[in-house]
């Protein structure tokens, strides 16, 4: 943001279900007024209306624009408003202060004001925004069908000898299923009709999550091959690590600066490992564990399958470098490699960035 001028006005906003808090300083930091408004368009015009009263609106800094606070921040920018992600409120400052929705709030126009938070959100309202929905269905999806197979397995340990011998001679998991969801248990009456009849129950249940994601992974197969036909079709990422990455990005990849914000927003960055003059770092901890999983895929696929990459390992590893760290350089490679398929126009790629 620019440098703001004694008679602008910033807005922080503090988010949340049903109603957002808003408080405007000026630009030397003094306190204007406050707000507190209900959700939706008519809230959002109340807000954006009281806002522009004060004065001229340098900006807005709300906090969770990727939840609570993503539909006004979405209405602030239709509007053409600058928006900015204010971030978690400072705990030390909420100690000495106390906290109230009005006081987060002004830490948030506090931190737009003194720079500290200068991230923009994500416009969703393109489709990065479409494939995140389709993300969630497939991801919650995927786990409602892994966990359905364990109790199968477990009513099928518990079950009467006969219908245990029976289904535990069917070879296959996809046959073992078919079979319980075709099964017939008849009158409740035994334990035997009981089981089958749970037992058919979570096999249907399998049977439809596993068309539902099947369904999922063809739109969002069409929708990153549109979005980043390159990276899907790069070694060892696809489909899914494409989707994942788009995700991260949003809609609008100029708010990723560089390509070292982008490793850092990954976890993909190095971190010192020691003082002194060792010089060696390690793995991080920290960003998004999501992304950071799928750079970690992609990485174990290349360190197997691809050429270059099992030559770059070879080569560290004969230089004394552990796998761990050998790991850490090509999830930075792979990282670089990623921000060129989404947040810049191509570009030949240097040598050591093709080992990854």
């Amino acid at each position: 943001m620019s440098e703001a001028t004694p008679t602008d006005i910033i807005v922080g906003v503090d988010t949340h279900k049903h109603t957002h808090a808003a408080v405007a300083i000026s630009g030397l930091g003094a306190r204007v007024a406050e707000l507190t408004t209900r959700v939706g368009l008519a809230g959002y015009r109340e807000l954006e209306a009281w806002a522009r009263s004060l004065g001229t609106v340098r900006a807005f800094g709300v906090e969770g624009t990727g939840s609570y606070g993503a539909g006004l921040a979405r209405f602030l920018r239709g509007e053409g408003h600058v928006v900015h992600e204010a971030g978690r409120p400072d705990r030390g400052l909420r100690r000495r202060h106390g906290k109230t929705d009005h006081l987060d709030a002004e830490g948030a126009a506090r931190a737009v004001l003194g720079g500290r938070a200068t991230a923009l959100p994500k416009a969703g309202t393109g489709e990065v925004e479409m494939t995140r929905h389709l993300k969630v269905a497939r991801d919650t999806a995927v786990k409602a069908r892994t966990q359905a197979m364990p109790a199968l397995k477990a009513i099928i340990v518990g079950a009467p000898a006969a219908l245990r011998e029976r289904l535990e001679a069917i070879a296959g998991k996809t046959a073992l299923v078919r079979h319980l969801a075709a099964s017939r248990p008849g009158p409740l009456t035994t334990t035997t009709a009981s089981a089958k009849a749970g037992l058919r129950a979570i096999a249907r249940r399998w049977l439809d999550l596993d068309a539902e994601i099947g369904s999922h992974d063809a739109h969002l197969c069409r929708l990153a091959e549109r979005c980043a036909p390159e990276m899907v079709a790069a070694h060892g990422m696809g489909t899914g690590t494409a989707a994942a990455m788009l995700v991260l990005v949003g809609d609008d990849p100029g708010r990723i600066h560089s390509e070292a914000a982008f490793a850092k927003l990954r976890g993909a960055c190095p971190i010192p490992a020691s003082s002194g003059k060792t010089g060696r770092h390690r793995l991080n901890r920290g960003g998004h564990r999501q992304a950071n999983a799928a750079l970690h895929r992609v990485v174990v696929v290349r360190m197997r399958t691809h050429r270059p990459t099992v030559d770059y390992v070879r080569r560290r590893t004969a230089e004394g470098k552990s796998k761990r760290e050998i790991i850490r350089c090509l999830k930075r490679f792979v990282a670089r490699e990623i921000f060129g398929y989404l947040c810049r126009a191509p570009r030949a790629a240097d040598p050591e960035q093709m080992a990854a």
